[in-house]
């Protein structure tokens, strides 16, 4: 998985998003402010396409009105405002196209600016991007690659709104616990990891392990000029990168794991590679 997975473009000359303290918003009036809040809000480099083709298949995804415009359209947003969603589904939905048998999760955590009127745009805009493809809320356990493509589905959509309970493709937000550690150091990060694997449900949910460094005001007062990528993900992604190679699937174990900037290291294809784990178990159980 990608963290904020849609910040690869966020639009320096927009207005800065509703998800900003009002102390920032009025900072970003100067254009000099916003070039900064770019380099700490972008945190891939990455689009869509170039994520599924490198092996990412679980997307965080914060969305939002663009207040002061008429029309309905919804953006992706973290800080600054990204692509119009309809424009990052359309691209995923063409990655499945040509990859029948690949499967995606959507999860959509973060709303700014909506009122119901604004959710039921997203969502039809969604059914309309998917259709078919769209997996109706099942016991989780059911769903494998197998069952997957028997119904000819690939796309799992996780809404963090209660307006999922009136479609029957909205998966609730609560399948999909993502635990946020929200600190810059690396090792209080890697504690933070194993300990909420530790918590994690046994059955009835997925898991999201979010291996990302979170800046403070501090960190980015003191770092401004180098962003995010230079001060806090480079320094510290190896080692993350060494826990993530220590762990195991499976129940109790890893599930989905996101990062910052996953083309920095071999991030996807270590995560993907856990899994002939499951295969040695399968072989010694037999």
């Amino acid at each position: 998985g990608s963290h904020d997975s849609f910040s690869y473009w966020v639009d320096e000359k927009s207005p800065v998003g509703p998800d900003q303290a009002t102390a920032i918003k009025r900072l970003a009036r100067i254009s000099l402010v916003r070039k900064i809040m770019k380099k700490w809000s972008v945190t891939q480099n990455l689009t869509f396409k170039e994520q599924l083709e490198g092996g990412i298949r679980y997307f965080d995804l914060r969305v939002s009105s663009k207040p002061g415009e008429i029309e309905q359209e919804i953006y992706f947003i973290h800080g600054l405002f990204g692509i119009k969603v309809w424009d990052g589904l359309k691209e995923i939905n063409g990655f499945l196209e040509q990859h029948p048998k690949e499967v995606v999760f959507l999860d959509f955590n973060h709303f700014y600016a909506m009122d119901d009127s604004h959710h039921h745009f997203l969502i039809n805009r969604i059914h309309s991007a998917f259709e078919s493809k769209l997996c109706c809320v099942e016991c989780v356990e059911y769903v494998t690659l197998l069952y997957m493509w028997e119904k000819k589905h690939q796309v799992l959509i996780f809404y963090h709104h209660p307006l999922y309970q009136e479609y029957p493709f909205l998966w609730p937000g609560n399948k999909m616990p993502a635990p946020w550690a929200n600190t810059t150091n690396v090792h209080k990060l890697l504690q933070f990891l194993e300990t909420t694997l530790g918590e994690r449900s046994r059955y009835g949910t997925f898991h999201v392990s979010q291996a990302i460094l979170t800046p403070r005001v501090k960190t980015i007062a003191c770092h401004l000029i180098r962003g995010l990528r230079n001060t806090l993900v480079r320094r510290n992604l190896p080692m993350i990168l060494n826990w993530v190679k220590a762990q195991k699937p499976g129940v109790m174990g890893v599930n989905i794991i996101t990062s910052d900037f996953v083309e920095l290291v071999d991030f996807a294809a270590t995560v993907i590679a856990l899994n002939d784990l499951l295969l040695e178990e399968d072989e010694s159980a037999t």
